[in-house]
Parts: C-alpha cells; sequence; structure tokens
C-alpha cells in the first residue's frame, strides 16, 4: 500500500498517518524528519542540502525530491508508505511520479482529508499549552479546569506563536495556494479520496480504512 496524506494544516494528516502505519503495517514518512535525518547522515543529498541551508537559503526543489527518493529506495519501504507532508507542489508531485515509474511502482491512493477553514481556525486559536511541564489543552475540545491555568502544576497557560491567528491565516493561505492544486492532479489520476475531516479521529480512522480496503473513491 502506497499512501499519500493530503489536508490543510491542523486537519489531522499527522495522526491519520500514524493509525495507517499500524494498521497496515507500513512506515509513515514525515519529509521534515527525513531531511533532517539525510543533513545528520550526511547522505549525497543531505550534504547538498546543508550547502544552502548554511548559508540560510532555501533548498532547491531537485534536493528536496532528491532526499525523498534516497528514502524510498531502502529496503524497508518495500511494502508500501505513507507519505506525510510531500509533495507540496505539482512540480514535486511530477517528480514523485517518474520516481515511482521507474522503480516499477505506483501510488494506490492519495487521502484528501477536508476541513473548513472556520474550524482549522479554531482548532489552532484556541490552543494552549504550559511552558512549565509542557501539557497541552484546547479552549473547547479539552479545556482546564481552570480557565487559563494548567491542571498539572497549575501555572500560567499560553498561546503559542505558530497558533497566533494571523500566524495561521498564513498558513493556511500558503497551503491553498501551493498545495490545494494537487487535489485536482490526483483526482484527474483517479487517485483521490476525500474524507470528512469534522468527525471524531476514530471515525475519521474507521472512514479512511473502508475507502481504502473497499476501493471506493
Amino acid at each position: 500500500m502506497r499512501i499519500i496524506m493530503l489536508g490543510p494544516p491542523g486537519a489531522g494528516k499527522g495522526t491519520q498517518a500514524r493509525k495507517l502505519s499500524e494498521e497496515f503495517n507500513i512506515h509513515q514518512i514525515s519529509t521534515g524528519d527525513i531531511f533532517r535525518k539525510a543533513v545528520q547522515e550526511s547522505t549525497p543529498m543531505g550534504i547538498r542540502a546543508k550547502e544552502y541551508m548554511d548559508k540560510g537559503q532555501l533548498v532547491p526543489d531537485e534536493i528536496v525530491v532528491g532526499i525523498v527518493e534516497e528514502r524510498l529506495k531502502q529496503p524497508d519501504l518495500a511494502k508500501g508508505f505513507i507519505l506525510d507532508g510531500f509533495p507540496r507542489t505539482i512540480s514535486q508531485a511530477e517528480s514523485l511520479e517518474q520516481i515511482l515509474h521507474n522503480s516499477g511502482t505506483k501510488l494506490n491512493a492519495v487521502i484528501n482529508i477536508q476541513v473548513p477553514r472556520d474550524e482549522l481556525i479554531e482548532r489552532f486559536t484556541g490552543r494552549r499549552v504550559c511552558n512549565s511541564c509542557g501539557a497541552s489543552y484546547h479552549v473547547k475540545y479539552n479545556p482546564p479546569r481552570i480557565t487559563g491555568k494548567c491542571d498539572i502544576c497549575g501555572k500560567q497557560l499560553v498561546i503559542r506563536p505558530d497558533d497566533e491567528l494571523e500566524t495561521v491565516k498564513k498558513r493556511l493561505e500558503e497551503y491553498e495556494q501551493k498545495t490545494t492544486p494537487l487535489i485536482e492532479f490526483y483526482r484527474s489520476r483517479h487517485l483521490l479520496i476525500n474524507i470528512d475531516g469534522e468527525k471524531s479521529i476514530d471515525e475519521v480512522f474507521q472512514e479512511i480504512v473502508d475507502r481504502l480496503r473497499g476501493g471506493k473513491k
């Protein structure tokens, strides 16, 4: 089983990818993780990426794709994989298509978790964290017993910079501009499976599994 996870920030892609990894006994590939590992282990592409990073420059697409290709060639992915965070653009999707074609494999499905923009903003901006003990809460879904105070250590809860309203809006806009076109790209290849991400984690997971096993798009 070879799967791509699509969906905006906050849709729950990572959570579902981890659960699917266990269900189908295949590896979840977080591109952030493999990128850091490639640099740390000084793989050929990792060395090239570090040159750009040391100069404070963006790593070119060809190197990002090359790092993913290095990982996909490793034997532990022979049974399949779940890609979480890649591809992000049409260019990357086309490169991935060519990589898989060259290896004689192909994707089975692209899971697109759909959550309305207003719901995503509420998920992010409602989060609160304790800088003292690391506990996390949500004002709506998982509120502390005392408003603004950590249940564990009693310290003041804060909003992370990443969860500030303007930051969240920028992240969502970037996703819509760069990644949304992938939905049509994979729909045209009859790989897209749309999933209602407003349901509970378990309900979303069950729907994904049912659709994958049933073959319905």
